[in-house]
């Protein structure tokens, strides 16, 4: 027995199972990390596609005011005459 009490070979195995833990937890942390990155790229695209959803939108509303307003100074040039 050692002055201090401990056998070596025990602490030797508690320090190879806090290794394995601590890889354990190491690789638990990367997975969240990945998921985590991985769900703020896909909300990232989901916010430019909403974006240019609304620009398509906004270029079709022009364009159909832009039909009225001709259809509007028509119809006026026809009743002036």
């Amino acid at each position: 027995m050692n002055p201090a009490g401990i056998d070596p070979t025990v602490r030797s195995e508690q320090t190879t199972e806090l290794q394995i833990q601590n890889r354990t937890l190491e690789m638990n942390l990367l997975q969240e990390s990945l998921a985590r990155a991985h769900m703020q790229q896909r909300l990232h695209e989901a916010e430019e596609q909403r974006l240019g959803l609304r620009v398509m939108r906004a270029a079709r509303l022009r364009r159909k005011a832009e039909r009225a307003s001709l259809r509007a100074r028509k119809a006026l040039a026809v009743a002036l005459m």
